[in-house]
């Protein structure tokens, strides 16, 4: 029996295209697309914020579906604890391959949304340097395991930021904030105490 990390698609039809990997979080797979789909990732928390993504609001048809993240070109699905990955992979995996097949859309693209990642005239010097380094540096990392991180703010020396897809309730998203983006933020710009997830 495959376990969630074990899990890959070589035990897929030779039918199937789209790659799927287990991520940290064993509750959440990652699903790679065929090329890029946006260019900034978002979550979509329930079934009722769909609007953005028409793939997004299939995988919600399903109940055992907690959350749906749409990266670049990946595609992240958490799952609710009562079901297991190795009855779901596959048929989810079919189910996107079957809307690249049919050439729905993945993302309605509205106009550029902006989000907190993005440069701020109003930010200052230091929060410039910040956001540029998650953007550069730590967003690449964590999206190849399917998850993304965003800068909320920067107050009293500390930066709070959001987790999302495979990142939100990992069992190993503490020691990633801490030992990973808290220890090159600090490295980078000593005068940061701490980073905090929110």
């Amino acid at each position: 029996m495959e376990t969630p990390e074990t899990m890959s698609n070589s035990t897929l039809g030779p039918t199937s295209k789209i790659a799927y990997e287990s991520t940290p979080n064993p509750a959440t797979l990652k699903f790679n697309l065929p090329f890029q789909v946006t260019s900034q990732g978002f979550e979509v928390p329930s079934a009722q914020e769909t609007e953005r993504s028409p793939l997004a609001a299939k995988i919600f048809g399903f109940p055992w579906t907690s959350s749906v993240f749409i990266g670049p070109d990946f595609v992240t699905v958490t799952k609710q604890d009562w079901v297991d990955w190795e009855i779901l992979a596959e048929p989810l995996s079919r189910l996107i391959q079957e809307h690249l097949d049919a050439r729905e859309p993945i993302v309605v693209e509205v106009a550029h949304l902006a989000t907190a990642n993005d440069e701020d005239p109003n930010d200052s010097p230091l929060v410039k340097e910040i956001k540029q380094t998650i953007n550069r540096e730590i967003r690449p990392v964590v999206a190849l395991d399917g998850g993304d991180i965003v800068f909320n703010r920067y107050e009293n020396q500390i930066v709070y930021l959001h987790m999302k897809g495979s990142c939100a309730g990992c069992p190993s998203s503490q020691a990633t904030l801490k030992d990973g983006i808290e220890g090159r933020l600090k490295e980078l710009y000593p005068e940061i105490k701490e980073v905090v997830a929110i």
